[in-house]
């Protein structure tokens, strides 16, 4: 009996903790076969079976652009169905929204807080849509004629579309050389997805923060995957497409949690030799730790302000640069905050969203108008922390009828109204809001607003991701926003703090208790060798 009760006393002591520690320092094996696969393939570039050099359609003078995308789908026959269908082109999706129902909303009719909208500033804008000739509202979206096949797909980089063009390219003398072109159509390079989305909002990374030029030839320390040091990926390698439609989300336009790009669709969802490191990833993005900065090389902006927009030297607009180049002001659009290196903000996220209407009311209680809304919440078993980008400024608004204002910003000629060419505000709303078919009230003022994008690009070394103390701590962690949930290391509980003081004195306890008992039988034993 005794032999046994030392035996149990041995395994709760020694062999217990042993197995539980070693349980819980066991790594689960790790399959690295599909990332090496992934390593191995990327380089290979992929080579086109087709010569469309040789293909005699294609080597004739063209007049008119309508005539290249005809001949592209006299081979391509069903690419143009697909076109008419897809994002780039439509500029809308379906998407059913709570509180909304079904709705058709992108580009072609959201607002932001860079330039605030499309509609009226069609001629401008349509530099980087898919197509063309749109300049108005009686563009045919059902044509597959108007829509633009090389500004994806040439692969010599200098194809370029017009200023002001409305999606058409410079024809003619001094435009791009098309038989040269033509001749070298493949797959999007990152070059041609870059000169749309590098460049939105009016110049290299105005509006993402962290997708802009530098990455077509910058190295691993910017981002690891497009690094030419590194795996050089393109765009498309994640971005992949089916019948031309783009995998991935922009949530400046989209609203749905569908057709999403994840980093565990290559890394899977146990990426990390250690335990608790994967655990994270329950509730925590990848891009959370992996992306600690953006805006590395050049600064994004940050804030912009309409308020001060028209302001005038000697009669004429002006604008001013800071030491980097950077404009800080422009009497065309007002004032700017650029930053570099840039630490995101950040939120829960369920990859569904909500965005602010033309039609819908301001709530000028709120300290912010939230231009879209990003839904999540710790208990959603959909939501992950994402780091973001939040775009901050001051736009115009009704002050009677209380909704955002669509100011026309563009116009080929002065006189009509544009704020670009006249520098008067209240001719450029009454413009803008006719032209949306929304009344205006004759008084404007201006309101903060908020624009949220998620960061997903500018992937760091692993040796530069967020480390725990930057998180799990109570002195301005970068989690610190985040209060609905409790993090160790950062948050105190009065029921746990009892807990774990009472676990230490029940410890200190059976080891006083476990100590006594055996200085008690070492006596009994002694007593009875004694006898």
């Amino acid at each position: 009996m005794k032999k046994f009760t030392k035996a149990i006393i041995f395994f709760l002591a020694i062999v217990a903790p042993l197995l539980i520690v070693t349980v819980a320092l066991r790594q689960p094996p790790r399959d690295n076969s599909q990332l090496e696969a992934l390593r191995a393939g990327y380089p290979v570039r992929h080579q086109s079976g087709v010569d469309h050099s040789k293909m005699e359609i294609l080597q004739k003078d063209f007049t008119n652009p309508h005539e290249i995308t005809a001949a592209c789908l006299s081979c391509h026959t069903e690419r143009g169905v697909e076109l008419l269908h897809s994002a780039h082109f439509a500029w809308e999706r379906e998407a059913f929204i709570p509180g909304r129902g079904v709705t058709y909303l992108g580009k072609k009719n959201l607002l932001n807080n860079y330039c605030t909208g499309v509609q009226s500033n069609e001629g401008s804008c349509m530099k980087c849509h898919a197509g063309y000739g749109w300049n108005s509202k009686e563009f045919d979206f059902g044509n597959p004629l108007n829509i633009d096949c090389v500004v994806c797909h040439d692969n010599t980089g200098t194809y370029a579309k017009a200023t002001g063009g409305g999606g058409y390219p410079v024809m003619g003398a001094g435009g791009p050389d098309f038989k040269a072109i033509l001749g070298s159509m493949g797959l999007p390079k990152s070059e041609n997805c870059g000169n749309c989305h590098f460049l939105g909002g009016g110049g290299n990374n105005v509006k993402h923060g962290d997708l802009e030029m530098a990455l077509l030839k910058a190295g691993r320390n910017v981002d690891v995957h497009m690094g030419v040091d590194g795996a050089h990926m393109n765009c498309v390698d994640c971005h992949s497409a089916e019948n031309h439609v783009m995998k991935g989300r922009y949530y400046g336009v989209s609203s749905t949690n569908d057709n999403r790009l994840s980093c565990e669709e290559c890394h899977t969802g146990f990426p990390h030799q250690k335990t608790i490191l994967n655990e994270h990833s329950v509730k925590v993005a990848c891009q959370t730790c992996h992306i600690p900065v953006y805006a590395k090389v050049n600064p994004t902006k940050m804030y912009w302000d309409w308020s001060t927009a028209t302001r005038k030297k000697d009669g004429k607009g002006y604008e001013i640069k800071d030491a980097e180049g950077n404009q800080i002001y422009a009497s065309i659009k007002g004032d700017f905050v650029w930053q570099k290196n840039v630490v995101p903000e950040y939120a829960w996220f369920n990859g569904t969203a909500d965005h602010h209407l033309l039609t819908d009311k301001v709530d000028t209680t709120q300290a912010f108008l939230k231009i879209n809304t990003l839904f999540g919440e710790y208990r959603d078993r959909n939501s992950k922390i994402i780091p973001m980008k939040v775009h901050r400024g001051k736009q115009p608004y009704d002050t009677k009828n209380l909704t955002i204002i669509q100011a026309k910003l563009w116009d080929k000629e002065q006189g009509k109204g544009a704020l670009w060419l006249d520098l008067e505000w209240e001719r450029a709303i009454e413009e803008g809001m006719a032209y949306v078919n929304m009344p205006y009230s004759g008084k404007h003022d201006f309101i903060a607003t908020e624009m949220y994008m998620p960061v997903n690009h500018m992937v760091s070394v692993s040796s530069e991701a967020v480390s725990c103390k930057e998180c799990h701590t109570r002195e301005n962690g970068r989690l610190a926003s985040l209060t609905d949930f409790y993090m160790p290391g950062r948050d105190r509980n009065e029921w746990l703090d009892i807990s774990g003081k009472l676990l230490l004195i029940m410890s200190f306890a059976g080891i006083v208790v476990h100590a006594a008992i055996r200085i008690m039988a070492s006596r009994r034993r002694a007593m009875n060798h004694q006898l």
